[in-house]
């Protein structure tokens, strides 16, 4: 895929008219979600509410025109405000100013450090997360989105850097639960599933938000204990560099690429796992650059760094989001709200925020994929739900490291011992195929074909080696030849060629003679540079499996 087919502002080149109704709807359902949001990720970092709607004014429209996902909603991220307040909090030594101007230059430092992935084209390091881990992945963050609003939909106070300690500290405030706010968000997070199970097509967020809102003025919620939004200040700054300093340069640097990596791995699961369900391709390598881009944008005008939500884009698809128009809807509300719109947002509920997170969280959940999965492979069910637990114990950037490690072991488990055939004729279809498949095959006396279904490296040579001899010892009739059936090997290195040397030689001992057959160029030139190619002899390297049988016929004619 090309950058300029992938990327939004194509997409916007080419908009159908009938994406319209579902882009707005969703962006304004959405804003109406981000917005008392961000203001608490601001908060989480340690920074003043507005900082948040400032960070996403400057991502979202950055991201509409530079990013390839048509539904990613970015800007402020919990895990982000968390690193961005760990980060800056010791080297701001309580001064309020400099800890704003170290916040956007952190943003800043992100934001580079993305563009130097984006030049490098480090995209394909996405290419490391399977599907198994991308479900549960989202799978992780959904319950981790769950837990984060106990407190939110309570009226509790819930504290703790883990999902661990987020539930003990809910469970010990359980006689502290306050009712009013409770039923507030089991009433919305009731009315979300049944209204989008019977009116599929009306916008029900959009219509929990307006009706939760008009609850609390209606009945003086507030009075009652139900804490609302509150008040919205007015402004945003004009764009400015952030200050530099030599000293803080290389304080931020370690943080930023901490940071960066988290940022650039959920923006790219996210924005995968949504392209997966609704048809279409993110470009990894652009994504580099939007986030960059997002992040540098969002320094300019005092914010913090940016990622991506998981919970807003879940909301904006739940809405039918078709393209980034949603985001520049939802741009256009932020605004407003930043302007004018203050009083209407200070009446909504934050337990129907929590219900709102709770509902998008859910959908995130597929326990169809897990089914699929554990049908189709049992080691990759093991790998979805170990994401799952990785994310849940260690957070997203080390449970994504820890879904990678074990995405990588059991490719190497699979390429380290792979299938492999001894092959034969089977009555009636052309070819030779793998005896085991067709009981009733029959092979060439004497001859005994060989076929290992992967690449030769250090970790399959021995098993390689002794699969080949046991193929040989286990033929019906003494073995003459043994040819093995080259096409998936595809390369070897320097330890595989010499147990292929061992194994020229201890087959020679045994009056065997070794060829391959369908053996690529590459292999070729591999077996040519470790001195295999004389060893073997180049007459008896043969193209196709045919000539290989045929050529040993020749040299024994009685089978």
């Amino acid at each position: 895929m090309n950058n300029r087919g992938s990327s939004n502002s194509y997409t916007m080149r080419h908009y159908r008219r009938a994406w319209l109704r579902p882009d707005v709807l969703a962006g304004i359902t959405v804003a109406t979600y981000l917005i008392p949001q961000v203001m608490a990720y601001a908060a989480v970092a340690g920074l003043p509410p507005v900082v948040g709607l400032w960070a996403i004014s400057a991502a979202l429209i950055v991201y509409v025109f530079l990013g390839s996902s048509r539904q990613l909603s970015v800007g402020p991220e919990s895990t982000t405000a968390l690193m961005t307040a760990a980060a800056i909090g010791p080297l701001a030594a309580g001064d309020p100013q400099r800890y704003a101007a170290l916040a956007s230059m952190l943003a800043l430092f992100v934001g580079v450090l993305c563009l130097i992935g984006w030049v490098a084209r480090l995209g394909f390091l996405a290419d490391l997360l399977s599907r198994p881990v991308l479900i549960g992945y989202m799978t992780g963050i959904a319950v981790i989105m769950i837990v984060s609003q106990l407190g939110t939909v309570t009226g509790t106070n819930v504290e703790g850097t883990s999902v661990a300690e987020e539930v003990v500290s809910f469970i010990a405030q359980l006689d502290q639960v306050h009712p009013p706010t409770l039923a507030l968000a089991l009433g919305t997070v009731i009315f979300l599933f049944l209204g989008a199970r019977i009116w599929p097509r009306l916008p029900i967020p959009l219509l929990a938000v307006i009706i939760a809102s008009a609850a609390t003025y209606a009945f003086s919620l507030a009075d009652h204990g139900i804490d609302v939004v509150g008040s919205i200040p007015v402004g945003v700054p004009a764009p400015e560099v952030p200050p530099l300093a030599l000293a803080d340069v290389t304080m931020l640097l370690l943080p930023a690429l901490s940071v960066a990596i988290v940022g650039y791995t959920d923006n790219v699961l996210t924005a995968r796992s949504f392209a997966s369900r609704n048809g279409y391709r993110i470009d990894a390598n652009r994504e580099f650059l939007a986030l960059g881009a997002a992040n540098i944008a969002s320094s300019l005008v005092k914010g913090f760094p940016v990622s991506s939500s998981a919970s807003r884009t879940a909301l904006g698809n739940s809405l039918g989001s078709k393209t980034q128009v949603h985001s520049l809807v939802a741009l256009v509300v932020v605004l407003v709200a930043l302007f004018v719109g203050g009083p209407v947002l200070a009446l909504f509920p934050l337990a129907a925020l929590g219900a709102l997170v709770i509902y998008a969280a859910v959908k995130l959940i597929e326990l169809s994929e897990f089914h699929r999965i554990a049908t189709f492979r049992r080691s990759e069910l093991f790998l979805a739900v170990g994401t799952v637990i990785a994310v849940l114990l260690f957070g997203v950037l080390y449970g994504v490291v820890a879904a990678v490690v074990l995405s990588l072991l059991d490719l190497l488990r699979r390429v380290a011992r792979p299938r492999d055939a001894v092959l034969g004729y089977a009555k009636g279809i052309a070819g030779m195929h793998d005896i085991h498949d067709y009981p009733n095959s029959e092979v060439v006396p004497g001859l005994v074909v060989y076929r290992y279904d992967a690449p030769l490296f250090f970790a399959n040579s021995e098993d390689f080696h002794r699969r080949a001899i046991t193929a040989i010892e286990s033929a019906a009739t003494p073995t003459r030849w043994l040819v093995i059936n080259a096409e998936a090997i595809v390369e070897l290195d320097i330890t595989a060629a010499d147990m292929l040397k061992d194994l020229k030689n201890e087959l020679t001992q045994r009056n065997i003679t070794l060829a391959f057959a369908r053996a690529k160029q590459e292999l070729r030139d591999d077996l040519a540079a470790a001195d295999l190619l004389d060893m073997i002899g180049s007459h008896l390297l043969f193209p196709t499996l045919p000539t290989a049988v045929e050529a040993y016929r020749a040299r024994y004619p009685e089978h």
